[in-house]
């Protein structure tokens, strides 16, 4: 089935995935702005898929139960209603006769062996959720910082520092509110940020992109220069890992 390209993309989960996808390949995903989830419960992931039926599943046959269970489980969620829009993918590192059955489903996202060669893995992954236009028409994932005391943001101004609460954050930029308002001019450029991201700490230089109002307060949107460390856009994409993996985590215990 072809997927026309949303605005937000596509959530991809693993399911049990292996330790390479697990150390690995989540984390070159994730640098590629991809918005990925690793899960161990494939009964709390229907659920789930339920709410997102737009998601791209690859499980790992190897782990939890038999080839026909897998089987099974997998021709059930594409005959679900609430879940055949999912685009399923199977994962294993083994190739024996025992999973020709497998091997036949004709799953959207294909089979793909999983083999100890990271950077062809990467690359067929990567492949797959291209054809399957996981990216979306987004350029950069995003994470909802709103109740993080943790997540900050200090600007020196005038010759001190302001602190302001970080309310969302990517890795081209994020928006920022403060207590008091700083009444910062589109345009106005600044250097030596101080971003505190939970426990880790980094400096940037951004540019004010713009504000707006909201539950009276402004809303300040900054844009990171080209003078931004790459390092820190790699820090800033493992924080917003954490951030959606505990949310979905959250998600999986309802």
């Amino acid at each position: 089935m072809e997927n026309t390209e949303s605005i937000t993309g596509r959530k991809v989960f693993f399911l049990y995935p292996q330790t390479i996808i697990q150390n690995e390949v989540v984390t070159d995903l994730i640098m590629q702005e991809y918005e990925v989830y690793t899960v161990r419960d494939h009964v709390a992931l229907k659920r789930v898929l339920k709410r997102f039926p737009d998601s791209i599943v690859f499980v790992n046959i190897d782990e939890k139960m038999s080839e026909k269970e897998w089987e099974a489980w997998i021709r059930d969620m594409m005959i679900d209603p609430s879940t055949e829009k999912v685009s399923i993918g199977i994962l294993s590192s083994n190739t024996n006769d025992e999973q020709k059955n497998l091997m036949q489903i004709n799953v959207p996202c294909g089979y793909i062996h999983v083999s100890i060669d990271l950077k062809k893995l990467i690359l067929q992954l990567a492949e797959v959720l291209k054809k399957q236009s996981a990216m979306g028409r987004r350029k950069y994932l995003r994470a909802v910082s709103d109740n993080e005391k943790m997540t900050t943001a200090n600007l020196p101004l005038d010759g001190h520092f302001i602190t302001g609460s970080i309310r969302d954050i990517s890795s081209a930029g994020f928006s920022c509110s403060f207590s008091d308002d700083p009444t910062l001019p589109k345009g106005t450029l600044i250097s030596n940020i101080q971003l505190k991201l939970q426990s880790t700490l980094m400096r940037a230089e951004a540019v004010v992109l713009g504000s707006h109002s909201e539950e009276f307060m402004q809303i300040y949107v900054f844009l990171f220069t080209p003078r931004t460390d790459s390092d820190v856009r790699s820090k800033i994409r493992k924080y917003i890992q954490s951030v959606i993996q505990s949310k979905m985590d959250m998600e999986m215990k309802k």
